[in-house]
């Protein structure tokens, strides 16, 4: 009988055993290499054996400061077999942001991707008291830093030089337990600065093996990794669960590559956050509207077909008489053509991080890619629901993971709507941090979660929005910004969108526009223009624009709806700020930096 998995060290070996040819695999010159589950081994077992021989000593945290590569999952095993708690870093933030982890962490050590990454910890190491030696994966070394810095390959040849002692790795592996820390994940800081969040083996591995438990996965999965792994929904399934069930795991270039390598790659699984699944929608349905009458009517035919279909999909049924004929007739004419675009073999793709629009899910259900999508939260390892095939409701996050723990509900709602989880996967605390940890965990062991929302009769989770993130109006009025922004990104000529009113008088919003729709429609109305810039002050295109929201405006109560509205020329990025790493809007930042356009909506205002 298998030995029950308790730890990441043991998960990683049982995993190994399966000896894949490509258990990690990254493109390098333009091809992707992989590295078979025996190679991954020997490089995490050389690498603890020179931590090990350098000085760390388990309990000690090592940082890692990378984009998504097999050098960041070999260095996080090692750490999780080794016991040093790995302290993961953002690649996007800046020098402070990242200084400021290494600090309160107190790292002795730094793993780096590039000069990029290097250069942000050596600009403020002497505010850096614990940091001891700083490692460069990739590129050469500065000189004359005064700092110790090593390239990752010779940790890896010092650990080749001790070779004969590589079983005592799995040694050490054998000493972890459940309750020791893996991990501290620094949560994104939309507001005040980040904490970090203590993870155990145990947190990281409950949560592995209830979502195992949700999906018949099968051998010789494969999966395109392009989330950060530093972000808990990625290091959790597309990392510690893809291997786990002895998955193929291909690293993307980045984001901005997905397209090309889901074609390449040909993915059977895959996660994603919701901002990702909008993209692909409404790239698609630029592609249908620039096609001709013909093809246009084909594809709204199809759709149809698949609306009435829906219903049984999401029951995992074969629709039934003439609405499973003409749904299959669909699905071969146009589906298998637009599943093609991502490679043509995910049987299932998972939402996390934020909610996703209901009109999207059903989109690619009809499509034939099915979207579970679950909840939850760094403090929690991190899912608390999912959906499950046969379940499936858009718009809800599905039931929770465990019905009961230790003879208590395992969810459940306080009396405010907050949504409050107990488990094996709630952290041990916030690192060095008694009061948020106190304010975060009751003294009945549950986590308030900070999101509200409700079960339904079956169980079933739905969000309503973030507690401190609900808009009160100077009216007392309270609006949740969350469904309403979904609904409006749900309109083909909307790519993102902003609630704003808190303390106001009325809700506004700034709104992104999808360029390619508006392109395609301004080129209709024959609009001459030379930049968005210019194309969104264009009286015809603000009223347009407005046509659309006061189509969302149907569906909300009156003090719910948009009165008036600001578009902007580009979208919000990570790279600029407005997102977090998880694509999520950083509400505060952005009421900052477009503080003028805000007020321009409320100024002159008699109501």
């Amino acid at each position: 009988m298998a030995q029950p998995i308790e730890t990441i060290a043991q998960l990683f070996y049982a995993a190994a055993e399966r000896n894949l040819p490509d258990a990690l695999a990254t493109r390098r010159n333009g091809v992707y290499v992989p590295l078979s589950h025996a190679e991954v081994v020997a490089q995490v077992e050389r690498l603890a054996l020179a931590m090990a021989a350098r000085g760390l000593q388990a309990g000690d945290r090592v940082a890692i400061m990378s984009e998504n590569r097999p050098e960041w999952a070999i260095a996080d095993f090692a750490c999780a077999i080794q016991g040093l708690p790995d302290v993961t870093i953002y690649a996007t933030l800046n020098a402070p942001q990242a200084a400021f982890i290494l600090r309160d962490s107190q790292s002795r050590w730094v793993l780096c991707s590039d000069r990029t990454q290097l250069d942000k910890v050596l600009a403020h190491w002497d505010e850096l008291p614990s940091l001891e030696v700083a490692v460069l994966m990739d590129g050469d070394l500065p000189e004359g830093t005064g700092h110790a810095l090593l390239p990752w390959a010779t940790l890896q040849a010092e650990g080749g030089a001790l070779e004969a002692r590589r079983p005592e790795v799995r040694a050490w592996g054998n000493r972890r337990t459940a309750s020791d820390i893996l991990t501290l994940i620094y949560t994104s800081g939309t507001t005040g600065d980040p904490k970090g969040a203590m993870l155990t083996h145990g947190n990281l591995v409950s949560n592995v093996l209830a979502a195992e438990a949700t999906v018949d996965f099968i051998d010789q999965e494969r999966a395109l990794s392009f989330l950060p792994l530093t972000h808990i929904f990625e290091r959790m399934a597309g990392l510690f669960l893809w291997f786990h069930i002895g998955a193929a795991i291909y690293y993307a270039e980045s984001v901005n590559t997905v397209a090309a390598d889901l074609l390449e790659v040909r993915p059977t699984v895959m996660a994603s956050v919701p901002r990702i699944y909008e993209k692909i929608y409404a790239r698609i349905y630029d592609t249908v509207a620039s096609g001709s009458f013909i093809k246009r009517l084909i594809f709204h035919w199809a759709m149809q077909a698949g609306r009435r279909a829906l219903p049984y999909l999401l029951r995992d049924q074969e629709p039934p008489s003439w609405k499973g004929l003409w749904y299959r007739a669909a699905r071969r004419i146009v589906f298998e053509k637009i599943r093609l675009r991502t490679g043509g073999r995910l049987k299932v793709a998972v939402s996390g991080g934020a909610p996703l629009n209901g009109k999207i899910m059903e989109f690619f259900w009809i499509v034939g890619i099915p979207i579970l999508e679950g909840y939850g939260l760094t403090e929690t390892s991190p899912i608390i629901t999912v959906n499950r095939f046969g379940e499936v409701v858009p718009g809800c996050v599905g039931r929770p993971i465990y019905e009961e723990w230790n003879g208590r509900p395992f969810v459940k709602i306080a009396e405010d709507g907050e949504i409050l989880c107990q488990g094996p996967n709630i952290m041990v605390g916030y690192w060095n941090n008694e009061k948020a940890t106190r304010e975060a965990i009751d003294p009945d062991g549950y986590f308030h979660t900070g999101d509200i929302g409700h079960l339904d009769e079956q169980s079933r989770l739905y969000i309503t929005d973030r507690k401190k993130e609900l808009i009160v109006t100077s009216g007392g009025k309270k609006v949740a910004p969350q469904p309403i922004e979904n609904l409006l990104k749900g309109d083909k000529y909307v790519s993102q969108a902003v609630l704003i009113g808190d303390q106001r008088n009325y809700i506004t919003a700034l709104l992104v526009p999808n360029f390619d729709s508006l392109a395609r429609w301004a080129g209709y109305k024959k609009l001459s223009y030379a930049s968005h810039a210019e194309l969104i002050r264009n009286p015809l295109v603000i009223a347009k624009l407005r046509s659309r929201v006061e189509r969302v405006n149907a569906q909300l109560s009156n003090y719910e709806r948009i009165r008036r509205t600001a578009l902007l020329d580009h979208e919000m990025t990570l790279e600029g700020g407005e997102l977090t790493p998880s694509l999520k809007v950083k509400r505060r930042v952005v009421n900052q930096m477009y503080a003028t356009q805000i007020e321009a909506m409320y100024a002159e205002s008699k109501d």
